[in-house]
């Protein structure tokens, strides 16, 4: 390890996790070459199914442990997208519980040792915050036509600021799939990163004697963060999920 700081160069490269590469060889990639991303990807989308299958199969008045879990996840979104789009929300809820439990598998699944992490990715990311953000503007174009525009002209503010407050609110709307990807990708990365950064330091034990201080320490840091990381995990699909539906309610009720 010192050897390596005196040659310039880092013992350790938090960010080398990230790294998107062929699953099979090393050769360029192309967008039909399988990744480990892909891979995760698919791992995530063959968890959701499973999650689905075996939650709702056998179904009993006394519900076993899967099912109630399974449950208790479909309550939660389902009011969550009643809550904040109305009624005539919920025919579009097999969408937002689709994509709450994508990033929730993404996300966990990329907590296990030698796995890799697609939501850390802003190519993952993006993809889908700007599939909400179409979604939702040509579902209210679809339902109100041009009406759909009020949505930036503010009828209760002074008819000189009207415009200016359009142009803000323009720039924002069309901020959001930016904020909304960046916010999912920064947060899981930034987790993995420290935890990575703290790993580095658990093997000094065996090479030098403030090791005898510096792994426990680091031991018991990333078992804190990684329980942290669990929770972050969660909390970042609902946070993307619950904007979802932000944004939704703004297609279906451009007007309020």
């Amino acid at each position: 390890m010192a050897a390596e700081a005196q040659e310039g160069g880092l013992s350790f490269h938090p960010l080398q996790q990230f790294e998107v590469h062929p699953l099979f060889g090393d050769g360029p990639i192309h967008w039909y070459t399988i990744t480990n991303a892909t891979v995760w990807l698919l791992l995530a989308a063959v968890a959701v199914v499973i999650f689905f299958v075996v939650g709702s199969a056998g179904r009993k008045l006394i519900p076993s442990r899967m099912q109630s879990i399974g449950e208790m996840g479909y309550d939660f979104v389902h009011n969550m997208v009643v809550d904040v789009t109305g009624e005539d929300g919920a025919k579009y809820f097999p969408i937002v519980m689709t994509l709450f439990l994508t990033i929730v598998f993404s996300n966990l699944l990329g907590l296990l040792p030698g796995s890799f992490s697609p939501t850390s990715h802003i190519a993952v990311t993006a993809v889908l915050g700007i599939g909400v953000f179409l979604f939702v503007t040509l579902l209210g174009f679809w339902k109100h036509g041009f009406h759909f525009l009020g949505l930036f002209w503010m009828k209760d503010a002074p008819l000189a600021l009207r415009p200016i407050i359009a142009v803000i609110e323009m720039i924002s709307y069309f901020v959001r799939p930016v904020s909304h990807s960046i916010r999912l990708a920064g947060n899981v990365m930034a987790g993995h990163a420290v935890m990575k950064v703290f790993a580095a330091f658990a093997p000094m034990i065996l090479v030098s004697g403030i090791g005898v201080l510096v792994t426990p320490a680091s031991i018991l840091a990333i078992t804190a963060i990684y329980a942290l990381e669990v929770l972050v995990a969660v909390i970042q699909a609902y946070v993307f999920t619950m904007l979802t539906c932000v944004y939704l309610k703004d297609a279906l009720h451009p007007g309020h």
